[in-house]
């Protein structure tokens, strides 16, 4: 457990020095204190630890956002404010602007990053179950509709929505009628 903490730290930062391009087993390793076989032993592959040191960055970020979220008066301000709130939160943090640098070995950009978000983003939404404002068989679509959003909002920034409330008026046109009949 120790080794495994220490690999995804060791990566976080090489990401923040060098982006995703400056991560290597090799170089995981060495950062770390541990052989490549132990990073490989616990990951499997350089993808698997990126991955998973990105996965528990989104979670403790989001984790911080959970406090904006409970002013949220509709499912689509929710919505709204889980987008600000994740852009705001890769604007401010080297890491995470990683992620808006199309190099190679950038989650953002490889196959399976919709797969790899969906699970992190419904953590985030599971509330809206127990406020009761959303059905079971609905979240898993307002998870989907929301992570392809926010993705294109933080990768394609624009004049038009440079402030948080231009942001907000602008997701809430898109997200209030396309949410209008997920709620209960």
């Amino acid at each position: 457990m120790r080794s495994r903490q220490k690999i995804l730290n060791a990566t976080l930062r090489l990401i923040e020095d060098g982006g995703f391009e400056g991560v290597s087993i090799a170089a995981v390793a060495s950062a770390a204190g541990v052989s490549r076989q132990t990073v490989y032993s616990i990951f499997g592959s350089r993808e698997e630890v990126v991955s998973q040191a990105m996965a528990g960055l989104a979670l403790e970020v989001l984790g911080s956002i959970e406090a904006r979220l409970k002013s949220a008066r509709t499912v689509c301000d929710y919505a709204v404010e889980v987008i600000v709130a994740g852009r705001a939160a890769v604007r401010s943090n080297p890491v995470l602007a990683a992620l808006l640098v199309a190099e190679q070995g950038n989650p953002v950009f490889d196959y399976g990053m919709i797969a790899r978000a969906k699970p992190v983003a419904r953590q985030i939404f599971e509330s809206l179950l127990e406020r009761q404002e959303v059905a079971e068989d609905r979240l898993d679509d307002i998870v989907e509709m929301t992570v392809r959003l926010g993705l294109s909002v933080i990768v394609f920034d624009s004049d038009a929505v440079r402030t948080d409330d231009d942001l907000r008026a602008f997701l809430a046109r898109w997200l209030a009628p396309a949410l209008a009949d997920f709620t209960t």
